[in-house]
């Protein structure tokens, strides 16, 4: 019989990986790939003598080549974001980004490599992958639509704001990281807003992302966008509008995980949790959810074999199963308008909201059901709690600061035990963007673009201030040696001196 794996068939790798036993994904597995495919197995796919149909043959080296490239192409996204900011928190979705080493100073001249002019408005914080920079924003072109072509309301519920009657523009930017040339700029739609928003807010609160290979951009009501990285429409999706709280507007940032894409459309009736096939942009499932309006980012997590979809919420903290939206377990407790995006570690989800009053909780990921028991927390606290901002969660300390003021917090997230206690930042102002991290700094950014630096420790401690002089709500990316700040007017790529 001959060798298959050197004679011209598959390299031995792949046949291997077909073949023989194995673990794959954390489970043992005792047959080979074409075993769990429940295929003819031979010890030979072709073997001398035995005639096979050529669509067999090409179902099999279809599937092989499929999944071994599916299988490289996850591995080599795994290593490759932690070169990147392909997420509006990071390659952790915590805050911190690893092996990076951005300035310790700046002003608007000082270690400015590139300023670009941006157009619109727009909180989305910018996400970084390879070379290019993208950023989301609207842009109000002033021009009023007829009567019959504005939209018709139906909601009854109360609003604070009042909907604009002139045409929004939804536009996409691609920079170059290096020069901050732009590469290129798409229009996603131009429509009339349904209703308006909070007067720090914009029709560009929700921030893209990237898996290296497509861009997935959300303007929540006006539609969830997919292009390539050369700004080609892949597909485009309308999921219906949403109804805010008093009208203050929509921040509906997609999460990528391989292939499915994470919306979540929590409003204040018929809320919902969708996921989407990432390729096509067709509706993988869809999880009602009684809950009121959000403006937080679902959190994927991989605990024990499960891939856990984490939601915050005014009803309930919710932990779902990504593969088909089974609820596995739930807590009530957080505040109202909860904006906070959920961090984890360790298998632990660290959960905080702190409008009006505060609330944080440590769960552990294991848990199931309804969560009542004070046994079942690894820790609460009722101070301190961010109300916009996101925590940071950098080595085993979970930091933030009260409310979207300058009290500053340190805790060590294992236990709950606060290191720093609403220390009084020396900038004050509001805080809006949420802290991140490298090098052993933490960068905290207030609502007049002026950032604090911070030495990652056990208590307070200044390195620098730095005052940019652009009001700035978004929150900062890092990569490598640069940092990314979105401001009012420009977007900024800080960098030293190499």
């Amino acid at each position: 019989m001959r060798d298959w794996s050197h004679d011209g068939g598959l390299p031995s790798n792949l046949a291997n990986f077909l073949m023989d036993p194995g673990t794959e994904s954390g489970h043992h597995y005792p047959y080979g790939f074409l075993d769990r495919l429940r295929l003819p197995r031979f010890t030979d796919p072709f073997p001398l003598g035995v005639e096979f149909p050529m669509d067999f043959r090409f179902l099999v080296t279809f599937l092989s080549v499929g999944v071994f490239t599916t299988l490289a192409t996850g591995q080599d996204f795994a290593k490759e974001k932690f070169k990147n900011w392909h997420h509006w928190r990071g390659p952790l979705a915590t805050g911190e980004a690893v092996n990076a080493n951005p300035p310790l100073t700046w002003d608007a001249k000082k270690n400015i490599k590139w300023k670009a002019e941006l157009l619109g408005r727009g909180s989305a914080t910018p996400i970084v992958w390879g070379d290019q920079v993208f950023v989301a924003t609207a842009f109000d072109t002033g021009k009023e639509a007829r009567p019959e072509d504005l939209p018709n309301v139906t909601s009854k519920i109360p609003k604070k704001t009042k909907a604009p009657n002139t045409y929004h523009r939804f536009m996409v930017f691609s920079f170059d990281r290096n020069t901050g040339k732009l590469l290129w700029e798409k229009t996603a739609t131009e429509k009339v807003p349904h209703e308006g928003h909070h007067n720090s807010h914009s029709y560009a609160a929700g921030s893209p992302t990237t898996d290296g290979k497509s861009l997935y951009v959300s303007f929540g009501s006006f539609g969830i966008y997919c292009y390539d990285l050369q700004g080609n429409l892949r597909w485009r999706r309308d999921l219906g509008r949403l109804s805010t709280r008093l009208g203050w507007g929509e921040a509906v940032t997609p999460v990528i995980h391989g292939n499915d894409l994470i919306i979540n459309w929590d409003q204040e009736e018929n809320a919902s949790l969708i996921v989407l096939d990432a390729k096509t942009g067709e509706t993988r499932w869809k999880k009602e959810r009684e809950e009121r309006s959000t403006w937080s980012t679902p959190l994927v997590v991989e605990h024990q074999g499960i891939t856990q979809v984490l939601t915050n919420g005014t009803e309930r903290v919710r932990g779902y199963n990504l593969a088909n939206g089974e609820l596995l377990w739930q807590f009530a407790g957080m505040t109202i308008n909860p904006i906070p995006s959920i961090v984890s570690a360790d298998g632990v989800a660290y959960c905080l909201s702190g409008y009006q009053s505060s609330v944080g909780v440590a769960v552990p990921l294991d848990r199931r059901g309804e969560l009542k028991n004070d046994d079942q927390f690894l820790w609460r606290i009722n101070k301190g709690t961010p109300y916009v901002p996101s925590p940071l969660l950098v080595g085993d300390h979970l930091v933030f600061t009260q409310a979207n003021v300058s009290l500053y917090t340190v805790l060590n997230r294992k236990t709950g035990k606060t290191l720093v206690d609403r220390e009084r930042l020396p900038v004050t102002g509001q805080y809006y963007a949420s802290p991140v991290a490298a090098s052993g700094r933490i960068y905290l950014v207030n609502r007049d673009g002026t950032t604090l630096v911070l030495r990652d420790g056990d208590q307070l401690e200044v390195l620098a201030t730095n005052v940019l002089g652009d009001p700035v709500d978004a929150s900062p990316a890092i990569v490598g040696s640069q940092l990314f700040l979105r401001g009012e007017k420009y977007l900024y790529c800080v960098e030293g001196e190499k």
